[in-house]
């Protein structure tokens, strides 16, 4: 696996490709820094060597060009995270970029404009890769949000690069952390799998059953399994047509010597609002008019053992509906506990939309061993899916 540390950028133009796809607000002020600070170790590493760097991303979905996606928004905040000035120039291919990256010195950078401007970036078009090719010297691909994509700048990209291509520090990152969990992690190895469906997870749950030594679910999905065993789960969130697939699970993770756990108690209201009236009531005993909004205080302390017994930790999805105060306990404790692990020496790996969003919000991220920054590319690599992306780069 080539990275950063196999080349040095002495007088050479690093090409990265990063994922500055980052949430703007209505003053196009970017809300969260979070995808320019992971990438600033493989910027500083280029210039330090006596390089230069040209980045290239894309933000939003475009239609052609749309002013409120343009990178020149961001700018000043890339320059503020970085701590060096950075160039733009309001094109990616063409005379105007080739001159800037031609112009661009030792120990500058230069942010190149959308690249969904163009509607070949998505289509994967062979030529306009080749003309994003041409403006530097040596691919870095450090955009693990867009390495499932085969677009022209996170996959095609690489075949004009045969020697001269590399994964930069955040994305080797990636790849090195869910190798932890799914081949080399210490065991006993844990996956807690959350949120609304078991569809969502199922290719997951497949793929890493015989990885595992205990497999938490919670969340919403809980109930198609809890209703699937015979029990009375009243209103809440049910896959009926998946309930057979909940079984087909269980007896998969029995015949592996995978211990399933499920929440034992949840809290129930009878309205899907923070307000509503809650009681605690066992999972299989849900009155009718109540639905079970996150796990209740058994459930969260059996989840706390097995975590504390774990060596190697997956987290991906929350426990209940965390967005609500009320309902936010079973996830914020979840995160308390794997925290405790993490420091007691076991290795967390958190990823996929919600709960890193957990993690952020109730101030996680630097407690946990890892937390991926790619939803969709960390799902697909759980899946065992290899992402073209990372394909392009090892072949």
């Amino acid at each position: 696996m080539k990275t950063l540390n196999d080349f040095n950028f002495e007088n050479k133009k690093a090409l990265i490709r990063v994922d500055f796809n980052v949430p703007l607000n209505e003053n196009f002020e970017v809300t969260d820094t979070t995808r320019i600070q992971s990438v600033k170790p493989t910027i500083i590493k280029t210039l330090e060597d006596g390089g230069s760097c040209i980045l290239m991303s894309h933000l939003g979905r475009p239609k052609g060009v749309q002013e409120e996606f343009s990178l020149s928004h961001i700018v000043d905040t890339v320059e503020d995270v970085i701590g060096v000035e950075v160039k733009f120039v309001s094109n990616c291919i063409g005379e105007e970029a080739i001159q800037a990256a031609n112009n661009l010195q030792a120990g500058e950078i230069l942010l190149l404009e959308n690249l969904r401007f163009h509607k070949e970036e998505k289509e994967g078009d062979v030529s306009f890769a080749e003309q994003l090719s041409k403006l530097g010297d040596i691919y870095v691909n450090d955009a693990f949000g867009t390495a499932h994509r085969a677009h022209a700048s996170t996959t095609i990209i690489a075949q004009f690069f045969p020697q001269q291509k590399c994964f930069g520090y955040l994305l080797a990152q990636e790849i090195e952390s869910i190798q932890k969990v799914m081949e080399t992690g210490e065991k006993p190895v844990l996956a807690i799998l959350g949120g609304a469906k078991v569809s969502s997870k199922i290719t997951i749950i497949n793929n890493i059953l015989d990885k595992l030594d205990h497999l938490i679910i919670g969340g919403g999905m809980t109930f198609t399994f809890v209703k699937a065993q015979g029990g009375n789960i009243g209103d809440s969130i049910c896959e009926d047509n998946k309930m057979n697939l909940a079984l087909e699970i269980l007896k998969q993770a029995k015949a592996k010597n995978v211990q399933v756990h499920l929440p034992v108690d949840v809290v129930a209201t009878n309205a899907f609002n923070n307000d509503a009236d809650t009681q605690i009531v066992d999972v299989d005993k849900i009155p009718k008019g109540w639905q079970g909004l996150d796990c209740g205080p058994k459930s969260i302390e059996n989840f706390h053992n097995i975590v504390m017994q774990s060596k190697t930790i997956l987290w991906n999805g929350p426990l209940g509906v965390f967005e609500m105060p009320n309902f936010a306990k079973g996830t914020i404790t979840l995160g308390n506990s794997i925290a405790e692990a993490t420091k007691n020496g076991a290795f967390s790996l958190v990823g996929g939309g919600d709960s890193v969003a957990a993690v952020k919000q109730f101030g996680f991220q630097n407690k946990v061993s890892y937390v991926s920054t790619g939803g969709g590319a960390m799902l697909e690599s759980l899946e065992g899916k290899t992402l073209p992306g990372i394909a392009a780069i090892l072949n």
